[in-house]
C-alpha cells in the first residue's frame, strides 16, 4: 500500500511541476505528460527503496 501512496504523491508533484513549466513556456500540451511521467517514475523509485527496508526488518523479526 505504501508504494501506491508514493506513486500518487509523485504523480501529484509531477503534474504540478509539469503544469507550471507548461504555463511558463506556453506549451502545456508537452509539459503536462512529461511531468506526469517523471512524477510517476520518481514516486515508484521512492516506493521501491522503502519496500526493501521493510522487508529487511520483517526478516530480522523472524
Amino acid at each position: 500500500m505504501k508504494n501506491g501512496m508514493n506513486s500518487g504523491t509523485g504523480l501529484a508533484i509531477g503534474l504540478s511541476i509539469g503544469t507550471a513549466i507548461g504555463v511558463a513556456t506556453s506549451n502545456i500540451g508537452l509539459w503536462l505528460p512529461v511531468g506526469m511521467c517523471l512524477g510517476l517514475a520518481v514516486g515508484t523509485a521512492l516506493g521501491k527503496g522503502n519496500d526493501s527496508d521493510d522487508n529487511e526488518s520483517d526478516e530480522e523479526e523472524r
